[in-house]
């Protein structure tokens, strides 16, 4: 690794599931100090990290930590969307609007309102980077089998986002991008082990990714590196959507 994001703040939501805690691993790794936000599972990261609880659906929830954050240290803090939720496997025409609107609350509300709260700081400090994690499932194709209307429409949504808030913070100095991941071998996707062949079998390169490699290409839109992308979207889906 290097010492590319050493001095730099980031904060990363979701930093107690599979993908996020990859993700805090490697820009630990690169130098970075870590804000680690999620709900639960901040105890198993390591003890360099900061850690909050944070509930992305409430505006003072969020509010509370970013001003946390900044209550000792001008720093700015770059941001790394990595929650998400997906529904159990439920048809369209069955979903309530309860479960329709658990997975948007997360998905989408969540990552608007984080975005907006942290956004506001990086703007009043000149600049930043903010990377959102979408999906494959939100543009390159429809999962399947299983069915999940919600969660693939949430992603769409987390991709017009990322280039809308590319539009309007990227002449400020923010740059807004995105990564796409397609099935990723984390905890999630292993209560679904009877999908598992299906799934690969729809991937040219026949595998999952690793959290690791999600977590490699939101480095590098965080680094000085990516300096020229802003309103990106890196899919990385291992050829899934050219079948």
């Amino acid at each position: 690794m290097s010492d590319a994001l050493t001095g730099r703040r980031v904060a990363v939501t979701g930093a107690g599931g599979g993908i996020g805690t990859a993700i805090v691993h490697r820009l630990l790794a690169e130098g970075a100090e870590i804000a680690a936000l999620d709900v639960a599972g901040l105890d198993a990261l390591p003890d360099a990290v900061t850690r909050h609880r944070v509930d992305l659906t409430s505006p003072e929830s969020i509010a509370g930590v970013v001003a946390g954050l900044y209550a000792t240290d001008d720093r700015p803090v770059h941001l790394v969307t990595s929650a998400g939720i997906v529904e159990d496997d439920v048809a369209a025409e069955e979903m309530s609007a309860s479960q329709f609107d658990a997975v948007y609350n997360v998905n989408i509300r969540g990552v608007f309102l984080t975005c907006q709260a942290f956004g506001r700081e990086l703007l009043a400090r000149g600049g930043g980077a903010i990377v959102n994690i979408a999906s494959m499932s939100g543009n390159a194709i429809v999962n399947a089998p299983q069915k999940q209307s919600a969660y693939n429409s949430s992603k769409a949504a987390v991709s017009a986002l990322t280039r809308s808030l590319a539009v309007e913070w990227g002449p400020r100095g923010v740059r807004v991008n995105a990564v796409s991941p397609g099935y990723v071998d984390t905890p999630l996707n292993h209560l679904k082990a009877h999908m598992h062949e299906r799934w690969k079998k729809d991937t040219v390169l026949g595998r999952f990714a690793t959290p690791e490699e999600v977590a490699a290409a939101v480095f590098f839109l965080l680094s000085d590196e990516s300096s020229y992308f802003v309103g990106a979207e890196l899919l990385m889906d291992g050829g899934s959507s050219l079948r």
